[in-house]
C-alpha cells in the first residue's frame, strides 16, 4: 500500500477527524466506594471530556494528586487497571484524576494533542483537564497543590507534555510514556510525521515552543521520559527530542550528568543546580509501543498486562511514583471533601475488549514498519 494510503488508514484508526454527529451520553453505573467516581461539574469543560477521581481510604500527609491520561482505544478505567495506578494510590495515600476522551471528540478515544484548539492555554481539552485539577484541589484541601503531577501513554503521553508546557506552574513533575515533543505537530499530517519517522529540532527551538506557550519563566517541572527502543508506532527518536526540549528549559547540557541501569534498563539522568534529578530518560530494551509493567514473577503486581500494557520486567508506574516523590508514606489520614461539592459516586464505562486492542496494534505496527 502506498505511504499516503497507509497514513490515511492510520488517521482513521487514530480518529484524527472529528465526528459530525454527537452520540447519546453514556450511562455511568454506580461504583463501590474507593473506586473511580465521576466529576460532573468542574467548569465550562470546553474540551468536552469526562473526568474521574480515585481517592484512597486514607490520604498521606501533604498528599499529592496524579493526573493519569490513557492512550488511544483505551478508557480511564482500563488504563488505570492496567497500569496499576489505583493500587499505588491506595498503598501510598495519594489521589488520582483520570480524564477520559469521548468518541464525539475523537472516534478512537485519542486525546487531540495535535490540534491547536485543544492544546493552547485555557483552550479545549487542555483547559478541561486544568479545570478538573482546580476543582479537585478545592473540594479536597488536604491535597497539596504543590504536589500535582501528570503522566500518560502515547496520545496521553503527548497530552502530558502539552499540560507540562502550557501549565508549568500547576505541575511539579510529569512522566511521558511513548510521547512526542510539545509543538511538534499542528494538524493530522504533521502528527503522523511526528510519530514516525519523527521530527528533530535544535534544543533551543524545542524550548522556545514551550516558552511561547505561557508567561511562565520557571521554575519548570521535572520530567521523566519513558520509551521502548523497539517502538515502531511512535519512534524512539521522540524520546531524545523530548529530553532536548526540557534540558533547554532547565538550562542543562544535552549530555546527561550520569547514566546507570534501572531494573536492568538503561537510564540517563540530568541533575539540577541543587544536585537533584530534574530529568530522567529510560529506554526499555526490546519493548514495543506501550506502558512498561512488571507482572510475571511479582508477588503483588501493580497492574495487568494487555495490549499496550507490556510485561517487560520493569514497573514504570512504581518508578514514576517514586520520581514524583509519592512513596514516602507517613501515616495516612482520611480524605475530607470541602462542603457539599464532592463528586457523586459513579463509574466509567468498562474498557474495550482485547480483540479491538489487538487489531489496532497490528494495523499501527504495519503502518509504522512499512513507512520507514
Amino acid at each position: 500500500m502506498p505511504l499516503r494510503g497507509l497514513q490515511a488508514l492510520t488517521a482513521r484508526l487514530f480518529g484524527l477527524r472529528r465526528q459530525k454527529s454527537k452520540p447519546a451520553a453514556a450511562a455511568h453505573p454506580v461504583m463501590p466506594a474507593g473506586r473511580l467516581v465521576a466529576i460532573r461539574d468542574f467548569g465550562t469543560n470546553p474540551g468536552r471530556l469526562r473526568m474521574y477521581l480515585h481517592l484512597p481510604g486514607r490520604l498521606s500527609p501533604q498528599a499529592g494528586l496524579v493526573v493519569v491520561l490513557h492512550g488511544c482505544i483505551q478508557t480511564a478505567a482500563g488504563y488505570d487497571r492496567g497500569a496499576g495506578w489505583a493500587t499505588l494510590a491506595d498503598r501510598y495515600g495519594f489521589a488520582l484524576l483520570l480524564p477520559e476522551q469521548t468518541r464525539f471528540n475523537n472516534p478512537r478515544l485519542c486525546f487531540n494533542w495535535f490540534r491547536p484548539g485543544d492544546t493552547g492555554r485555557d483552550r479545549g481539552e487542555a483547559a478541561s483537564i486544568r479545570q478538573a485539577v482546580a476543582r479537585v484541589l478545592i473540594d479536597y484541601p488536604a491535597l497539596d497543590r504543590r504536589r500535582v503531577f501528570v503522566t500518560g501513554l502515547s496520545a496521553g503521553g503527548a497530552m502530558t507534555n502539552v499540560m507540562l508546557a502550557i501549565y508549568p506552574e500547576v505541575f511539579a513533575a510529569g512522566a511521558i510514556i511513548a510521547g512526542v515533543p510539545f509543538g511538534c505537530a499542528n494538524g493530522v499530517q504533521q502528527a503522523l510525521e511526528a510519530m514516525n519517522p519523527g521530527r528533530t529540532r535544535p534544543a533551543r527551538a524545542w524550548g522556545d515552543l514551550v516558552r511561547a506557550a505561557s508567561r511562565c519563566r520557571g521554575p519548570w517541572p521535572r520530567v521523566s521520559v519513558w520509551h521502548g527502543d523497539a517502538d515502531t508506532v511512535v519512534t524512539p527518536v521522540n524520546a531524545g527530542e523530548i529530553v532536548k526540549q526540557w534540558t533547554d528549559l532547565h538550562g542543562l547540557p544535552e549530555t546527561p550528568s550520569e547514566a546507570d541501569r534501572l531494573d536492568g534498563q538503561p537510564r540517563r539522568l540530568w541533575r539540577g543546580a541543587g544536585g537533584g534529578v530534574v530529568i530522567e530518560q529510560i529506554m526499555v530494551e526490546g519493548m514495543a509501543h506501550g506502558t512498561p509493567l512488571a507482572i510475571a514473577g511479582v508477588a503483588e503486581p501493580h497492574g495487568v498486562a494487555g495490549p499496550f500494557l507490556l510485561d517487560v520486567g520493569i514497573d514504570s508506574s512504581l518508578h514514576i511514583a517514586r520520581f514524583f516523590g509519592l512513596l514516602e508514606s507517613r501515616g495516612p489520614r482520611r480524605p475530607e471533601p470541602a462542603g457539599q461539592t464532592s463528586p457523586r459516586p459513579s463509574g466509567p464505562r468498562p474498557a474495550l475488549g482485547g480483540g479491538m486492542f489487538g487489531a489496532a496494534s497490528r494495523l499501527l505496527r504495519s503502518f509504522a514498519q512499512r513507512s520507514t
